[in-house]
């Protein structure tokens, strides 16, 4: 399963993934990756793998370079209290 999981996200380090798997942990049964039972660690693997490969049929839309906008100008700075 992991490995699976790692496929899926390959440019996800495995502290990031175990991280991940503790706040998918702790929100999906209360309790921290270290204090679940295999059987709920199996449930959040299992979640896991099934949203990352619902990403990758399914990406999220970027927005379009003209919906954001980036301001280019500075603003004066006021510190130093002479202002």
């Amino acid at each position: 399963m992991l490995e699976e999981i790692v496929d899926l996200s390959p440019d996800v380090r495995l502290g990031q993934l175990f991280a991940q798997l503790g706040f998918l942990g702790e929100d999906q049964t209360g309790r921290s990756l270290g204090n679940i039972d295999v059987e709920q660690l199996l449930a959040v693997l299992y979640r896991h793998r099934e949203e990352l490969a619902a990403r990758r049929t399914h990406p999220a839309p970027q927005p379009s370079p003209s919906a954001v906008a980036i301001s280019t100008t500075q603003q004066p700075s006021s510190i130093g209290g002479n202002g």
